[in-house]
């Protein structure tokens, strides 16, 4: 059998880094192909990206909606900061233009997530205390009354 020889690939070009923490924060499947997307699309000295809905949909394979979704729940997560852009016409109208996302330190997300888990723990903990003393009183009051 010959050897086959492959190209040699520059591992920086034609390649870009994916968190591997983003996938323990629970995210949708749709919304890990968008934060890909954009962080395909940032500019890595400033961390932002211009890009529209429509844009995006095209290269994942979604509907402009779904993109809409997508990103709503990447900025409740903390993942990307959004500000609306304008643009200014050739006959000096001023339009709205596509969104800036700013891609946020992945870091203040997951401690984000870590803390809504506590915070649900917490409620779970109270939740079953005063189950427990609900309980207590009922057997106190059958105990008497019965």
């Amino acid at each position: 059998m010959r050897k086959q020889h492959w190209p040699k690939r520059d591992p920086i070009k034609n390649y870009f880094p994916l968190p591997n923490e983003i996938f323990s924060l629970g995210l949708s499947a749709g919304a890990i192909a968008v934060y890909g997307f954009l962080l395909h699309r940032e500019d890595r000295r400033t961390y932002q990206c211009v890009v529209s809905y429509r844009t995006i949909g095209e290269a994942v394979g979604m509907s402009v909606n779904t993109v809409r979704k997508y990103v709503t729940e990447l900025e409740d997560r903390g993942l990307i900061r959004t500000e609306r852009t304008t643009v200014t016409t050739r006959d000096g109208r001023t339009l709205n233009g596509c969104l800036r996302y700013y891609i946020l330190p992945i870091q203040m997300s997951i401690e984000q997530f870590y803390a809504r888990q506590l915070h649900a723990a917490d409620l779970a903990l109270e939740r079953q205390r005063v189950e427990r003393r609900m309980a207590a009183l009922e057997r106190k009051e059958c105990a008497s009354g019965c």
